[in-house]
């Protein structure tokens, strides 16, 4: 396996107040670190976005002209941070989207809890979103429209308050960590949609780890990044910074 753990990026792409680490690239690869609050496309708002910035880097760096390939496999919350990766070939975006489907792709994530979270959750719920207002919600197994939600939240550590989670996703559903712990009694700090979140506060959740296995020269990969030290992150900063994700 090719591990890349914390540490210096390869590069970075800035774009005003947002800073896009590059963990690694290859022919059919780019693996990014999202900032929190940048889109992972273009949308309504019409601000900058990650699969823009990217694009634009690719063509600067390696000269092509005209439109840049760029697949977008997976996303993450708008204001969730943390790794990412994007197929730069169709072959690549064809085979990871596929094993991102087929669950042959493993995510773990932090987050920082409201409350004395147990040792370990394993939540298993029925999620529903709605279409008008993008808001998820649990609800019966018999709802039209629902799907499965699993995931397993082991607790690192407990000091004023809070929890510090390390989460593993079982299913890749919209809202799927902040939706289930909120209803387990357990909202994630910072979260203004689920979690009473207060104004300036910013939400407590980030990709961690992504491992896959190459979709061209099938060699298992592992990407790791950590949060920034910086809002409810602070309280749990030693334990962040041993704990191997």
């Amino acid at each position: 396996m090719r591990e890349f753990e914390p540490g210096a990026p390869l590069g970075a792409v800035q774009s005003g107040k947002y800073k896009v680490g590059v963990l690694y690239e290859d022919n059919h690869l780019l693996v990014v670190v999202k900032p929190p609050n940048l889109p992972v496309q273009a949308d309504a708002s019409g601000d900058t976005d990650l699969l823009t910035l990217m694009k634009g880097y690719i063509g600067e760096k390696y000269h092509k002209p005209g439109a840049v390939y760029l697949g977008l496999c997976h996303r993450l919350d708008r204001p969730v941070g943390g790794v990412m990766v994007l197929a730069r070939t169709s072959k690549a975006a064809a085979r990871l989207s596929a094993a991102f489907a087929g669950h042959g792709v493993q995510k773990t994530y932090l987050a920082v809890v409201r409350g004395a979270a147990p040792d370990q959750m394993e939540l298993c719920d029925y999620l529903l979103k709605d279409g008008r207002s993008g808001m998820v919600k649990v609800v019966e197994a018999s709802a039209p429209g629902a799907k499965q939600a699993r995931l397993v939240s082991e607790n690192l550590a407990r000091r004023e308050g809070l929890s510090l989670q390390k989460v593993r996703l079982m299913t890749g559903r919209s809202h799927q960590i902040r939706v289930q712990h909120a209803n387990a009694g357990f909202p994630l700090w910072g979260d203004a949609r689920y979690g009473q979140g207060r104004p300036g506060e910013q939400i407590a959740l980030w990709a961690a780890r992504l491992e896959f296995e190459h979709p061209t020269r099938k060699t298992p990969m592992r990407f790791v990044s950590l949060p920034p030290e910086s809002g409810a992150w602070a309280v749990f900063r030693d334990e962040i910074k041993g704990d191997e994700c």
